[in-house]
């Protein structure tokens, strides 16, 4: 876990580790959509443009989709809202607006629309891949805990721990996963909230147990690993049906099934609906919402119902809206 890099001397300003696992997969994403659309696209500037505006319209939808998740957090303090440098930013939030500005862009400068969307949801994927790298490196998206061999452990008074140490009711736990001494914890608000001594605070037979001894964070499921391969495999997958969809056109092979244009954006929404559907049952972070299941997974149950009637829909439409 490093939330931050390093601090840039004189301005005293820290890179942080998610935000540049952003960038990164930013600038993937865009480097795989202007290849993959060089034979489509009139200007490749627009589609730099186009990757520009759902960076930022991503990076408010991801805020903003936390803020609502999250809303009685921020009603004593609204300024916070704005405070994204501390954190809270949810990836679906960010997506859904994401391709919603990019969706108009498209309709703005008549450009076919669908294809451009079937590259996109290859690249999505791709930018996916180091998102998720991020999140292992903020801490954020931990998983439950485990004894497998590939289990992670993170580090006192990170987010995961102070999970552990705290009972969750949002998630029908009454009790902790770990349950701490007295000695170890600053006090215990009106809530039943365990708030821990700093590490600076603690002695130093204490600063062992909660850093190799028996307070120590317990190992979890490293989920945020678990969605970077699997956006990764995603990834291929869109890939190559996309490369199928695009030589079923060329050659007008009569007969082939989910060759319309559309047809990559839809599946993406149905394989990705479907994996973060039971990557949730891994994680251990989100609160549940109706019947045992979290926001992420009423989402994931909706994306994969729109991908695929979305699918049903482009299969059925006539051969000549291939231009479109």
């Amino acid at each position: 876990m490093f939330p931050e890099l390093f601090e840039i001397p004189f301005i005293h300003v820290t890179l942080k580790s998610y935000g540049l696992m952003m960038v990164i997969g930013f600038l993937a994403a865009v480097s795989l959509i202007r290849h993959l659309s060089r034979n489509i696209t009139p200007d490749p500037q627009l589609i730099t443009n186009a990757a520009l505006y759902s960076l930022i319209g991503g990076v408010v939808g991801a805020r903003l989709f936390y803020v609502i998740h999250y809303f009685e957090h921020f009603k004593q303090n609204p300024a916070s809202v704005f405070a994204i440098w501390h954190g809270g930013l949810e990836l679906l939030g960010g997506v859904i607006l994401a391709i919603t500005i990019i969706f108009f862009y498209l309709l703005y400068h008549k450009l076919p629309i669908r294809q451009y969307l079937d590259i996109l949801a290859i690249a999505l994927m791709l930018a996916l891949v180091f998102g998720r790298i991020g999140c292992l490196l903020n801490g954020c998206c931990f998983g439950k805990p485990t004894e497998l061999p590939w289990a992670v452990r993170f580090p006192y008074n990170s987010i995961a721990y102070l999970s552990q140490v705290n009972p969750d009711l949002e998630r029908n736990r009454s009790a902790p996963q770990l349950e701490l001494p007295p000695e170890y914890l600053s006090y215990i608000d009106n809530d039943g909230n365990r708030h821990t001594k700093t590490y600076e605070e603690l002695t130093e037979q204490q600063k062992i147990e909660v850093t190799t001894g028996k307070y120590r964070c317990l190992p979890v499921h490293p989920t945020q690993l678990y969605t970077s391969a699997g956006a990764a495999v995603l990834c291929l997958i869109l890939y190559f049906f996309w490369r199928r969809s695009q030589n079923a056109g060329s050659s007008k092979t009569a007969g082939k099934i989910f060759t319309e244009p559309g047809s990559t954006f839809a599946l993406m929404f149905a394989l990705y609906g479907l994996t973060r559907f039971f990557i949730e049952f891994l994680r251990d972070d989100n609160r549940f919402e109706i019947d045992g299941l979290t926001i992420s997974q009423l989402i994931g149950i909706a994306m994969i119902i729109f991908g695929a009637t979305l699918m049903a829909i482009l299969q059925i439409m006539k051969p000549k809206t291939r231009k479109s």
